[in-house]
């Protein structure tokens, strides 16, 4: 069964490329330009998922465990990672898809993420990562510190995220459509590798694979949904030990990304290497090493916490979320902001509306 973990990878990667979707561009265009284009479309996803995951739940197809909460270490790494996914140009699964279009500097950022990663979690500062989070709170859960069911907040914040969805689309219906090229094909070959896909339908693509992750996860023996860090640092680690015990159903899932991204950005068009200079370079490597230490300490990353533990209604995940939300913006005022009011360029840079490259 771990093989549907590769071919749920490969849905995700080519959803993730065709859409553009990148939670940095998520957290960051909140900060430079005041847009939540891929922020509401991130929050859709969530609520998509805790309402399935509640229902399967409540079906006994699920038993989902939510994370302990280690506030410190939460916090702590959750602001090393924000700040990581800035210098490196893209989240996980971002980082993913991106080297899968050939990003050179995506891949510097990932292999130095999935060796830091393993580092942190398997090598010499494993019993660190463990202490750290060992620090934890009683409760894991908001619903658990309230005494209700998880069907509260899941209604709850459903409701509130179906009113940001109506009011975003309400006020982009007037805009003008942007000017597109001819079509190279027809009929479903121009939906799937044409036109680029908007925030929106990788937004609800992403909650209903964040469904069958978790369904498919479970069939394969391993209880939890997507994740990024955990298999990232698998794969570096079975690479220098050849422990296969280490091959489950997510590294198969994060392999399926890359897959599914080369396959998207090829039929599209768009996979070419591109290679940056060596300071983007070295500014990669930086983001990778924040984002491997970060993630291990907050227990997940963009995926892992902030998708998947917030749909569980998890305080690691909601405070990971504003944690690398914070870190984001920090990040980048100090490389995006600083240096334009420092030459006088203004007060803000101009929106940016997708990851980096």
């Amino acid at each position: 069964m771990v093989i549907t973990g590769l071919v749920l990878g490969a849905v995700l990667g080519y959803v993730l490329q065709r859409s553009r979707f990148c939670v940095t561009g998520a957290f960051r265009d909140i900060y430079l330009s005041r847009s939540t284009r891929y922020f509401t479309p991130f929050l859709l996803a969530i609520a998509i998922q805790a309402v399935g995951v509640a229902a399967l739940t409540g079906a006994g197809v699920l038993a989902p465990e939510a994370a302990s909460f280690a506030p410190l270490a939460v916090i702590g790494g959750g602001l090393l990672f924000g700040v990581g996914i800035i210098y490196a140009g893209g989240c996980a699964t971002g980082t993913y898809y991106r080297a899968g279009e050939g990003l050179i500097g995506s891949w510097v950022a990932l292999i130095f993420y999935a060796l830091l990663a393993s580092v942190m979690k398997h090598g010499p500062l494993a019993a660190f990562t463990d202490s750290a989070r060992s620090q934890t709170i009683a409760d894991a859960t908001i619903h658990e510190t309230l005494g209700v069911s998880v069907w509260v907040p899941t209604l709850v914040f459903t409701a509130i995220v179906g009113a940001l969805t109506v009011g975003q689309v309400r006020r982009s219906a007037g805009k003008k459509k942007v000017a597109a090229l001819p079509a190279r094909r027809s009929g479903i070959g121009h939906y799937l590798a044409d036109i680029p896909w908007s925030p929106w339908v990788g937004g609800v693509l992403l909650g209903l694979i964040a469904i069958a992750a978790w369904v498919l996860s479970t069939a394969a023996g391993r209880n939890g949904g997507l994740g990024i860090t955990t298999p990232s640092a698998n794969i570096a680690t079975f690479l220098a030990t050849g422990d296969v015990t280490l091959v489950d159903w997510s590294v198969m899932l994060v392999l399926g990304i890359l897959i599914g991204s080369f396959a998207a950005a090829t039929l599209s068009g768009e996979f070419r290497w591109r290679t940056p200079d060596s300071r983007t370079m070295l500014r990669s490597a930086a983001g990778g090493v924040l984002m491997g230490v970060g993630a291990a300490l907050a227990g997940g990353c963009t995926i892992g916490n902030s998708l998947v533990e917030t749909a569980l209604f998890s305080y690691q995940g909601w405070v990971s979320l504003v944690a690398i939300m914070l870190g984001t913006w920090g990040a980048a005022w100090f490389l995006l902001v600083r240096p334009q009011r420092a030459t006088g360029a203004g007060s803000r840079p101009a929106p940016v509306l997708t990851p980096a490259a």
